[in-house]
């Protein structure tokens, strides 16, 4: 799939199946909005009025907040690439945000994913 495909994608297409992934290994909807939050600076409306506006993940992104400073601590493998080696900042953000659902899916304490301690969703 092409990075204009991708960009081109809704979040609302993709939030459920990030939620999905991490429902399945006993994670939480309030998890997947914490990490979503913690590395775009939406807080819990703010993120579910880009979901309900159908919002591309070019504008999701675009309009963010701010990406967390920590965010280029997010390193490893995610769809076969390093995420730390992506060139395009718009697609290593979508990378970055699936690597953290992964790891959440993978059962990694919330403080480690953060990168930092934990911080809720305001």
């Amino acid at each position: 799939m092409t990075d204009e495909k991708v960009f081109a994608m809704t979040i609302a297409r993709i939030y459920p199946l990030l939620v999905q992934k991490a429902e399945r290994k006993g994670r939480t909807q309030a998890e997947v909005n914490t990490v979503i939050c913690w590395l775009t600076g939406y807080d819990t409306a703010g993120l579910a009025m880009q979901v309900q506006s159908e919002a591309t993940l070019e504008t999701f992104f675009n309009q963010a907040p701010q990406i967390h400073p920590n965010a280029a601590r997010i390193t490893g493998i995610i769809c076969g690439v390093r995420v730390e080696e992506i060139t395009d900042p718009l697609m290593q953000n979508i990378r970055r945000m699936d690597k953290l659902v992964d790891e959440l899916a993978k059962g990694k304490a919330m403080e480690k994913i953060l990168r930092t301690e934990a911080s809720p969703c305001k």
